[in-house]
């Protein structure tokens, strides 16, 4: 069975304003809980397919509640890739402004990977998915060598690497340096509207800047559009076969005629709950992808998974309700093993 490693962070998510009439905040798993949850019901769906190899660090405070949480997931095949770190984890309050707003501030100190802890992990994975949660998951140089040890296609939704953090926790939008760097270490790029405005800030168009980034490196750029769904600009070779071999790094490979197009949610979205939304629309994406969709058929799927991630409330039962809405129903996965730093 294909591995598909999983790069981010647990985060464990205070909750507040975003329940009309309630009183106190609520408290659940966030961050990568939910790409795992929505990558493990999405690899039931298509049947066989791929394994999941978490790669996170941990916080010893809350180790025990993630291992719980990992454990209830049918396609985790091994806890070796799960780090656990004496720094407390990361925890993330959330306050809600409106149905779409809300504020961040974020403590814990769990640190990123260095390139020497990353690309053992990285090359017992056949695809990697890159979150970035916390937002120094890794740094540019890991980053690089995650791509170049990994043999498979390596997919990062950005959204994190492009908060900034403030002396007191609360997180804002910040340019991303050194951005075509950063974008050449992923063979695709998950991006939101507003993300996608900022790298292209010197371009009149954003979808001209996207057009611009998008060829042999970084094969395919995916923008979530909120309510409105989510568009793409891609090669057309990757979208067709993302698991084919790449040029080894360097190499300079034949340009490519782009493919772009867009992705309508079937239903009018109307309110929910938008927490982890983007999280659970890249993993299903990403899965579906390497499952054999096409690109279209993988965002259609991505965009449904995100509406129905938005009529639940926190990662914590959020694949088995991922599997209920779509009638595909498994068992437990086999044994499991748990790894340290």
């Amino acid at each position: 069975m294909p591995r598909l490693g999983v790069v981010g962070t647990m985060v464990w998510d205070t909750i507040r304003a975003r329940d009309v009439g309630r009183e106190g905040p609520v408290e659940e798993w966030g961050g990568i809980a939910y790409a795992l949850a929505a990558a493990d019901a999405a690899a039931a769906a298509a049947g066989g397919g791929w394994s999941l190899f978490p790669i996170l660090k941990v916080g010893k405070d809350m180790r025990e509640a993630a291992d719980l949480f990992l454990g209830g997931l049918e396609r985790v095949d091994s806890f070796d890739g799960v780090w656990t770190v004496t720094e407390p984890n990361n925890r993330v309050e959330l306050v809600y402004l409106d149905d779409a707003r809300r504020s961040e501030k974020l403590t814990g100190g769990v640190p990123g990977w260095t390139r020497d802890e990353l690309v053992p992990l990285a090359r017992s994975c056949d695809a990697i998915y890159v979150n970035f949660i916390a937002g120094w998951e890794m740094d540019l140089s890991a980053a690089a060598a995650l791509r170049a040890a990994a043999e498979g296609p390596v997919y990062a939704d950005l959204h994190s690497l492009m908060l900034g953090v403030g002396p007191d926790g609360v997180r804002s939008p910040r340019p991303l340096e050194d951005w075509r760097a950063w974008l050449s270490c992923f063979d695709v790029v998950q991006l939101n509207e507003e993300e996608l405005g900022t790298l292209a800030a010197g371009w009149e168009d954003p979808w001209a800047f996207a057009a611009d980034v998008v060829g042999p490196v970084t094969r395919g750029l995916l923008v979530t559009l909120g309510e409105r769904g989510a568009a793409w600009v891609a090669t057309r070779g990757f979208w067709k076969a993302p698991t084919e071999p790449r040029p080894p790094p360097g190499a300079v490979a034949p340009a490519e005629a782009l493919v772009s197009g867009k992705v309508e949610p079937e239903v009018p979205v109307s309110g929910g709950d938008p927490t982890g939304c983007g999280d659970v629309w890249g993993a299903t994406c990403f899965v579906t992808m390497l499952s054999g969709g096409d690109l279209e058929s993988s965002v259609s799927a991505a965009t449904r998974a995100a509406q129905r991630n938005a009529g639940f409330r926190g990662a914590s039962g959020l694949g088995e309700y991922l599997r209920s809405e779509t009638g595909v129903l498994t068992g437990r996965a086999g044994s499991r093993r748990r790894g340290s730093a």
